[in-house]
């Protein structure tokens, strides 16, 4: 009797032991967009920027870049960080669209580019934002600022605490709108990782980036950004000028499912007139758009809760626990390249229960060439408490037998 319980014993730790460490993962998709013949991806051409930067939306990829964390001045693209700001507080509710701030004499001064705000007047906050990302207003921006937070010098520090927050290691601001001031500076990663968080955190008002005009106070103002209209998929963001920056322009684009975010920096251009400037601005964004949409694809590799695989769990009520991911996974590879991806899984060699629902136990990575495209963490997809005495014992003869 005890010959033939040792011998089922075995048989059970032949089918039900999972000891690899190390092995492929099932393949992705097959269903892939693009060609399916490599593309051979040549280096970007010559710009004319000091620095840009193009980064894929949905993986935070960087496609191109040139002196991406060289610091400069930002000008008008502060602005995205002070929308940032006021997006926060719309998304906590702490303040509303229809909610009306007070326009300040301070306001009412600020020189460069305005809405053309009366002092004393009450405007929502939906105009101010629309005035703010249009025509660029520095009279939006300060009394945004002073609405949200009482004066602009505390609005700055909330500016400077939420680029500590998104990792802005390159962005250090000093004014509300952007004119010239010591200590303003980000680089062009910084102003693509701030874009990327505008987008994804605040979709619902996102929208207010594609606007191409807006009438205040009787006077139609066009929105600085001519992409919106030289190129239909692009629908954001922002741009900037000054002397001593140049011209600027932070733009994002969508095609066929993939969004790109294109950072220009320091573009000189020689025309007197600002509308010929800003029109050639656009044409040097979009020929670094345009490549990125040619030679690159982005890919959804695996979704969340898709069941990978399955391992072997120890003094566990189940014995196996289905294994995927807490998010979908996606992949930024050049055109044609997909099929060549390397899935891959590492985990322990053995598992304990008990083992919790979302609780990582090892990693998934994707290669191309031997190097690691994407990553994210393995974790459980369902519970396997501890299993009661007789699994117990089972599993320890079991190791036993193995030598486990």
């Amino acid at each position: 009797m005890h010959q033939v319980f040792r011998s089922l014993v075995i048989l059970f730790v032949s089918v039900s032991l999972f000891p690899i460490t190390v092995f492929a993962a099932s393949s992705p998709s097959s269903k892939a967009t693009g060609s399916t013949l490599p593309v051979p991806v040549p280096p970007m051409s010559k710009i004319g920027a000091k620095s840009y930067v193009l980064m894929d939306y949905r993986t935070g990829q960087i496609l191109a870049e040139k002196n991406p964390d060289e610091h400069r001045a930002p000008a008008s693209t502060t602005k995205l960080m002070t929308a940032y700001v006021v997006f926060k507080d719309l998304k906590a509710g702490r303040i509303h669209l229809n909610t009306k701030f007070r326009v300040s004499t301070k306001a009412w001064h600020q020189g460069g580019s305005r809405m053309f705000l009366n002092p004393g007047s009450q405007v929502s906050v939906k105009n101010l934002l629309q005035g703010l990302l249009i025509p660029s207003g520095n009279d939006a921006a300060v009394a945004l600022a002073q609405g949200v937070a009482g004066t602009t010098s505390a609005f700055v520090s909330l500016m400077n605490a939420y680029a500590k927050q998104l990792g802005l290691k390159d962005t250090h601001y000093s004014d509300v709108n952007g004119l010239p001031r010591p200590d303003l500076y980000t680089s062009a990663m910084d102003l693509a990782k701030l874009s990327r968080a505008i987008i994804q955190q605040f979709p619902e008002y996102y929208r207010f980036f594609s606007e191409k005009s807006f009438t205040w106070n009787k006077i139609k103002q066009y929105n600085y950004n001519k992409l919106l209209w030289r190129d239909p998929s692009v629908d954001g963001l922002k741009t900037g000028y000054t002397k001593e920056a140049g011209y600027i322009l932070d733009a994002s684009a969508k095609r066929q499912g993939t969004r790109l975010i294109a950072v220009v920096m320091g573009v000189n251009l020689p025309h007197a007139s600002s509308t010929k400037n800003y029109i050639n601005l656009a044409r040097v964004t979009d020929a670094l758009l345009n490549y990125g949409f040619r030679f690159f694809s982005t890919h959804k590799l695996y979704s969340a809760g898709q069941k990978l695989d399955t391992a072997r769990v120890w003094d566990g009520k189940h014995e196996h626990v289905k294994l995927g991911l807490m998010h979908d996974l996606y992949v930024t590879v050049p055109s044609g390249h997909y099929h060549q991806l390397k899935p891959e899984m590492t985990l322990p060699s053995s598992l304990k229960a008990p083992i919790a629902k979302g609780q990582v136990v090892g990693a998934v990575k994707v290669r191309l060439d031997g190097k690691v495209m994407a990553q994210a963490p393995l974790v459980a997809l369902e519970d396997d408490p501890r299993g009661d005495l007789w699994q117990r014992v089972r599993d320890t003869v079991v190791r036993w037998i193995k030598g486990l």
